[in-house]
């Protein structure tokens, strides 16, 4: 069996397809590496930089009353810090994720045009008698679809949910935090 010309430009342009889906995601997997090395590195800086303030602080503290009134005071903007901090990279996750189901969503829609195209075409050279194959088919790629895009809506909550569990979290330990902090003060 030969492939026809149209076979092979199909097949080309769905490798390309592919291939630029790769590089699209590779990229953007890369991208979201670098600003999350990038936070960490300066928050490793300003956290060392920091370190050494607090200490000579505490060294020079004259009495335990003093020291406890600076570990005190240092507990809440370390909250503060931890709080932005996975702010970040949530952000940098939630970025990375609505770019992964951009790309592959465009991907997934592209492949499902052409595969209706292509039974649609297969449909009109179809012999007699094969409407119930190709309806069979049309059925099960639209169930298809929509499984897929069940999918990506589940996916989209779910990250939702992550989001707002951190946030939660991140929230509650700032809460907890101020409060034993304001109860060590009184």
């Amino acid at each position: 069996m030969f492939l026809t010309q149209d076979q092979i430009s199909t097949a080309k342009a769905n490798l390309e397809a592919n291939v630029s889906l790769y590089f699209t995601l590779t990229s953007k997997t890369l991208e979201s590496l670098e600003k999350l090395a990038t936070l960490n590195v300066t928050a490793i800086k300003a956290s060392m930089e920091e370190s050494v303030a607090t200490t000579r602080q505490l060294m020079a503290a004259k009495d335990a009353q003093e020291w406890l009134a600076l570990v005190n005071a240092q507990a809440k903007p370390n909250v503060a810090k931890v709080v932005a901090y996975a702010g970040h990279v949530a952000s940098i996750a939630t970025d990375a994720q609505a770019e992964y189901s951009k790309a592959t969503e465009t991907q997934i829609t592209e492949a499902a045009r052409k595969v209706n195209e292509l039974v649609s075409e297969a449909a009109k050279k179809a012999p007699a008698g094969s409407d119930a194959f190709t309806n069979l088919f049309k059925t099960t790629m639209d169930n298809a679809s929509a499984g897929y895009e069940q999918l990506t809506k589940s996916t989209r909550q779910a990250v939702d949910a992550f989001n707002a569990n951190v946030n939660g979290v991140v929230n509650q330990m700032a809460k907890t935090t101020t409060d034993a902090t304001t109860t060590v003060k009184a």
